[in-house]
């Protein structure tokens, strides 16, 4: 049975910050291959929400409520509730991923 995916704010916040970002320092067109590529990502979860694997921030803390998949250096931190996925946080992976997700998920 597919699931169906959710933006929590601050992920659909990130979305538009990335994009906001990149038509800044490259193109609108890159802005858009990146976005898709995301939203393709975002697609695949309804129908294999389980596949992702455990970001190691969290592992190392013992923390196995969220997953992670990748689009290129992106990051998607997502937890499943049964037929539902949630996306917490969409972020490049070569940010301070520690700090972001302590902000983001230990203090939500």
């Amino acid at each position: 049975m597919p699931c169906e995916v959710f933006l929590t704010a601050d992920a659909a916040r990130d979305l538009d910050d990335l994009y906001q970002c990149i038509v800044r320092h490259d193109t609108p067109g890159g802005a858009e291959r990146v976005l898709t590529g995301i939203e393709k990502a975002l697609d695949s979860l309804t129908d294999s929400p389980d596949r992702g694997g455990y970001p190691k921030e969290l592992l190392d803390l013992g923390i196995r409520d969220y997953r992670e998949i990748f689009f290129k250096t992106y990051r998607v931190i997502y937890r499943v509730e049964g037929d539902r996925v949630y996306v917490f946080l969409i972020a490049d992976g070569r940010r301070d991923m520690q700090a972001l997700l302590q902000r983001r998920l230990m203090d939500a």
